[in-house]
C-alpha cells in the first residue's frame, strides 16, 4: 500500500470512528474522538485519543494504543475495524464511497422521459419488428434510441455519442462501441429495393419505419387529408454519399459543401410523418410531385390537399396535381407572374378583415379571393395583406433608400455591386440615379403575399392553413440549431440517410411531448428542460448485499412535464433485497 492510499485509509477510518461514537452515544457533548499518528523508537503508531475540557484548557486523553501503522496496514487489521465500524455509519461510507470515485451519479431524466415516449409511440418494436431475422450481434434498437437521445440534448457525430452516454442511466447501452453505431445508422439507410421509374430516391429500411409508425397511430379518424411539406439543405464536409453528395443552391450558406436536398412532411396536427433525401443539385420544382406519388402509395391516401411553398410552384406541377386529382394550396410568386403583377393584384373587390391568434398577439390581416378565367378552367387565387408585414416592408425600403442617396452623393460607381442598391437604381447617361418607377411599383408588394389553390375551402381557411406550413420550417430549424443535423461526416448514401433519419425520430420525440405538455396547457421552454432533465441524477451503492438507489430532488420544468406525460418518477430512495 503506498503512501497515499495510507493516507486516504486513515482519513476514512478516523471519519468513521468519529462517526460511530456519535451514533453510539459514547461520551459527552464536549467529546471529540479521533486517531492520531505518533513516533516512538522510529516507528510510527496510531492511538484513538479524546479532547477533554478541563476547565479552560483542553488536552488529549489516550483512549487505546492501536498499535504500529505499519503492522495495521500490512496485516488488514486496519481496513477490518474500519469496516466493522462502517456497519453503524452508512452515511460516511456513501461519503468516503463517492470521494473514493466507487459510486459516480448518472443522468436519468432524458432516458426516462424520451424512453418511455419511445415505448408509447412504437418505435422500439417497429424497430424490432423490421430486425426480425437479421443478426447483427448487438442491440440495434437500443443504439438508434441512444443516437436518438443524443441527437435530442447535444447531437454531433457517433463518436461523439459513445463518450456522451457513459453519463446516462440508459438500459441496454452498457456494451455499445462505435462500429455499433455506425451499422446501426447503415442499416436504417439500407436500400431495399432499386428506385422506381420517376422516383427521386430508392425505397430504404427507414421508409418501411416510418409506415410502420404511421399505421400504429393510425385509427378511423387519422387520414392525411391535409399534408405540409418543405425542404431544405444539408451539407457534408467531404464528398457525401455516392448520389446525395452534389452542389446545388445551398440554403445552408455554404455553396462551397457537397449537400443533400431534405423534404419533410408533417401532417394536420404537426406531427412528422416521412422524410425523402434527394441529390443535393435537385430543384424544389422537381420534388414535390415525386414524393405526392410516393406518399399515395406509402400511406394510402385517397384525397389530400398538398400545402407547400412557393419554391416547389409551377405550371406542371399544377397541372399533374390536376391530373391526379390532388387539391393542393401553393404559395405564388408575385413579382414574377405575370398574372398575379397584371390581373391578380389589380383585382378592386374589397378584402375581409381576418385575426389570427399568435403567441405573440394577434395578427391583423386583410384577405380576399381573385379569379383568373371563367368556369371549371378558371384559376383560384388569395390575396393577403398583412398590415404589420406591410410597415416593415415600407420602413426597410425606406432605409435602403436613404442609405442609397448618402452613398450616390459620395460617388456611385460602388453602388452597382450592392443587390441592395442596384434594384432602386436606373442608368442615366453615365451615372445612375434612383429610379422612382421601380420604388411605386415595390409599394405594391408590401405586406402582399398570394395563394394559389384549387382546394374546396373558404378564402379564410386557405390562408389559416397555409399559416401552418410555419410548422414544417420550425421543424427545420429545430432539426439545424438544436438537433444539429448538419454538417453531417458519413461517407455513404445509407449512413447519410440513417443519420438523418435519427433526427426524424427526435423531432417524432419532441413533438409528441409538446403535445402532451400542451393538452395540459402549458409550453415548455426547450433549452431550459433539458437542462432541468440532466440535473434529475441518480446513484446505486451496494452494501453488505444490498443495493440502494437515491436521486437528486426534481427543479425547474421536470415535475410538470412528467406529470403531463403520466410519467411517474422513481422513488427518492429504494433498496433492494441482498443479492443470492
Amino acid at each position: 500500500m503506498d503512501l497515499a492510499a495510507k493516507w486516504v485509509v486513515l482519513t476514512t477510518f478516523r471519519l468513521w470512528l468519529a462517526v460511530w461514537f456519535i451514533f453510539t452515544g459514547s461520551g459527552s457533548n464536549n467529546l471529540t474522538m479521533y486517531v492520531v499518528e505518533r513516533v516512538a523508537r522510529g516507528h510510527r503508531y496510531l492511538y484513538l485519543v479524546e479532547s477533554v475540557r478541563e476547565g479552560k484548557t483542553v488536552r488529549q486523553r489516550t483512549i487505546k494504543a492501536l498499535g504500529r501503522k505499519d503492522a495495521l496496514a500490512a496485516s488488514g487489521e486496519l481496513d477490518r475495524l474500519a469496516a466493522s465500524i462502517a456497519r453503524h455509519a452508512e452515511r460516511s461510507v456513501i461519503l468516503s464511497d463517492i470521494d473514493a470515485g466507487r459510486i459516480a451519479a448518472r443522468r436519468i431524466g432524458g432516458p426516462l422521459l424520451f424512453g418511455r415516449l419511445w415505448q408509447r409511440l412504437g418505435v422500439d418494436a417497429v424497430l424490432e419488428e423490421v430486425l426480425e431475422g437479421r443478426q447483427f450481434g448487438f442491440a440495434v434498437e437500443r443504439a438508434v434510441f441512444v443516437a436518438t437521445l443524443h441527437r435530442l440534448f447535444v447531437s454531433g457525430s457517433d463518436r461523439a455519442c459513445l463518450d456522451w452516454m457513459g453519463s446516462y442511466a440508459i438500459d441496454g447501452s452498457e456494451d455499445l462501441a462505435l462500429h455499433h453505431f455506425y451499422r446501426a445508422m447503415a442499416w436504417l439507410g439500407e436500400e431495399i429495393e432499386e428506385k422506381a421509374e420517376g422516383a427521386l430516391a430508392p425505397r430504404c429500411v427507414k421508409d418501411v419505419i416510418e409506415e410502420k409508425l404511421f399505421d400504429r397511430r393510425r385509427d378511423l379518424f387519422t387520414d392525411l387529408s391535409l399534408v405540409f411539406m418543405d425542404t431544405t439543405s444539408l451539407s457534408f464536409y467531404g464528398a457525401g454519399g455516392d448520389t446525395l453528395g452534389r452542389r446545388g443552391h445551398s440554403k445552408d450558406h455554404r455553396p462551397e459543401l457537397a449537400q443533400m436536398i431534405l423534404a419533410v412532411v408533417i401532417d394536420a396536427q404537426g406531427r412528422p410523418i416521412c422524410t425523402e433525401m434527394v441529390p443535393g443539385n435537385t430543384a424544389d420544382v422537381k420534388v414535390l410531385m415525386p414524393i405526392v406519388t410516393r406518399l399515395r402509395t406509402r400511406f394510402g391516401i385517397t384525397r389530400s390537399c398538398v400545402v407547400a411553398d412557393r419554391g416547389m410552384i409551377s405550371a406542371d406541377t399544377i397541372a399533374s396535381l390536376e391530373e391526379l386529382g390532388m387539391e393542393y394550396i401553393l404559395g405564388a410568386r408575385e413579382r414574377t407572374s405575370s398574372v398575379i403583377r397584371d390581373v391578380v393584384l389589380n383585382d378592386t373587390a374589397p378584402m375581409v378583415p381576418l385575426v389570427l391568434e399568435r403567441q405573440a398577439g394577434d395578427t391583423q390581416l386583410w384577405v380576399k379571393e381573385v379569379r383568373v378565367g371563367k368556369g371549371a378552367d378558371a384559376q383560384r387565387y388569395v390575396v393577403t395583406l398583412n398590415e404589420a408585414e406591410a410597415r416593415k416592408d415600407k420602413a426597410d425600403r425606406q432605409a435602403t433608400i436613404d442609405g442609397l442617396q448618402t452613398q450616390l452623393k459620395k460617388g456611385d460607381k460602388a453602388l452597382v455591386g450592392n443587390s441592395a442598391y442596384r434594384r432602386y437604381l436606373k442608368a442615366s447617361g453615365k451615372t445612375f440615379e434612383i429610379d422612382m418607377g421601380k420604388l411605386a411599383d415595390e409599394a405594391r408588394y408590401d405586406g402582399i403575399s398570394v395563394l394559389r389553390t384549387n382546394a374546396r375551402i373558404t378564402p379564410l381557411q386557405a390562408v389559416i392553413r397555409y399559416r401552418d406550413l410555419l410548422q414544417v420550417e420550425a421543424l427545420f430549424r429545430v432539426a439545424k440549431a438544436s438537433f444539429d443535423t448538419r454538417p453531417i461526416f458519413h461517407q455513404s448514401d445509407a449512413a447519410i440517410r440513417g443519420h438523418v433519419f435519427v433526427s426524424f425520430l427526435a423531432l417524432t420525440l419532441a413533438k409528441e411531448l409538446t403535445r402532451l405538455c400542451q393538452e395540459k396547457g402549458f409550453q415548455p421552454e426547450w433549452q431550459p428542460l433539458l437542462n432541468d432533465l440532466d440535473r434529475l441524477q441518480e446513484a446505486t451503492i451496494e452494501k453488505d448485499g444490498k443495493v440502494i438507489t437515491t436521486r437528486t430532488h426534481v427543479s425547474g420544468q421536470v415535475g410538470n412535464v412528467f406529470k403531463a406525460t403520466g410519467i411517474a418518477l422513481p422513488a427518492n430512495i429504494s433498496e433492494l433485497p441482498p443479492q443470492t
